[in-house]
């Protein structure tokens, strides 16, 4: 599109949005390739499909817009505000989303890999299954965000406030978490004997005393714990993913070596759930 063509949409938009006649902008499937849209009103605009790779979106109001599949790879979001929009499936890679108000967005199955999102504004917004690998996440809020599935391995979050943020199954590996504020997820008690329980090859639960001296702990994205070491209390069999490691009742259980990286799921260390349904159900 050009320029002018660009500016009477807007225009005709500004209308509509006052009630003054003009219609809603209807740039579905759109070439808008390094537009100029910056502090651009779109709110409520239908961008579904666009191209707007390379595009200048800065401060724009793109409130509630409709922005599914659009490519906006290397676009400038720099304090744009997307509250409630529809970015499922969007192409934001490398996009520049720094101090974006995302609230309540919808981004599940976008791509953002390698986005800076630094100090941007998430909060309950939908990135399940996202992938926000390398992304800059720095001092984002992230609080009652969706990253169920979400892959946000080397990502960073250092400051970033991930307060009852649900992390089942994302992928953690290698994101940094310094000083970031975490959703409650330790729910291993620390200091003193508890008992787990863990299904073995041929299907029968073990029950496992974890030891008050065992480091333990859960991860931050399932609620599969694992212990330094244990001791078999009941049931006998060989381990699901290890035939070499035997649980027999009255002896102590080692790995090779424990990992106390609550970033990982499956990882070394004697796995173990709080309680028997759920193992029953792994």
């Amino acid at each position: 599109m050009t320029p002018e063509q660009i500016k009477t949409v807007l225009d005709n938009h500004s209308l509509w949005l006052e009630g003054e006649g003009g219609e809603r902008a209807n740039l579905e499937g759109a070439n808008l390739k390094k537009a100029n849209l910056e502090w651009a009103n779109l709110k409520w605009a239908n961008l579904r499909g666009g191209d707007l790779e390379g595009a200048n979106l800065e401060g724009a109001n793109l409130k509630k817009a409709n922005l599914e599949g659009a490519n906006l790879r290397w676009t400038d979001l720099k304090w744009a505000s997307l509250i409630e929009a529809n970015l499922e499936g969007a192409n934001l890679y490398m996009a520049s989303l720094i101090e974006a108000d995302l609230r309540w967005t919808d981004l599940k199955w976008a791509n953002l890999e390698g986005a800076n999102l630094y100090g941007a504004d998430l909060e309950g917004a939908n990135l399940s299954r996202a992938s926000l690998i390398e992304a800059v996440l720095e001092g984002a809020n992230l609080r009652w965000t969706n990253l169920k599935w979400a892959s946000l391995i080397e990502a960073k979050l250092e400051g970033a406030d991930l307060y009852m943020a649900n992390l089942i199954e994302a992928k953690l590996e290698g994101a940094d978490l310094k000083w970031a504020k975490l959703p409650a997820f330790q729910i291993t008690p620390q200091g003193f004997p508890v008992y787990g329980f863990k299904k073995l090859a041929d299907g029968t639960i073990c029950t496992l005393l974890i030891p008050a001296e065992a480091k333990r702990t859960a991860s931050l994205v399932s609620r599969k714990c694992r212990a330094e070491y244990v001791v078999v209390v009941g049931g006998e069999g060989v381990s699901r993913h290890d035939k070499s490691i035997v649980y027999k009742v009255g002896e102590t259980v080692r790995p090779d070596y424990y990992n106390d990286d609550i970033r990982i799921d499956c990882t070394s260390g004697i796995h173990f759930f709080q309680t028997r349904e759920e193992a029953e159900a792994y």
